[in-house]
Parts: C-alpha cells; structure tokens; sequence
C-alpha cells in the first residue's frame, strides 16, 4: 500500500482518500461541489483520483484543483 508522503505536493492524479487525510480542510471544499456533482463525492469517488472525479461529474478540473490549493496552501 503507498502511503501519502507528508511532503507531497497536492495533484490532480492523487486519490480524494488520500487528499482528504492529508488535509481535512479539503473534505469542505468536496462538500461545496457535491450539489454540482449531484452526489456526495466522499461517500462514492472515496478511492478515485480528483482528475476522475472531475471527469465523472463533468466537474472544472481546474477550478476545483485551485479551491483545494487555496485550502491547503
């Protein structure tokens, strides 16, 4: 199993698991998009990469990776 490396840059490739445990303000910012997504991005994309979630929900990949930074940063 990879761990998350306490480190590592938030990417557009990283599980929603892994960003959420590596930084629990992340969990408000899903929750912002689970209206748009019309589902509750922790409860069904848990283990699926934040650029797939974007795709899955036709979510902007770009906007929802800058509201993640703005969080983490």
């Amino acid at each position: 199993m990879v761990m998350c490396d306490s480190n590592e840059r938030l990417h557009e490739q990283m599980k929603v698991l892994d960003v959420v445990s590596r930084w629990r303000e992340t969990e408000a910012v899903f929750k912002r998009y689970d209206a748009q997504a019309g589902a509750c991005i922790c409860c069904q994309s848990l283990f699926e990469s934040v650029r797939d979630v974007a795709k899955k929900y036709r979510l902007d990949l770009d906007r929802l990776m800058a509201d993640l930074k703005a969080v983490v940063d």
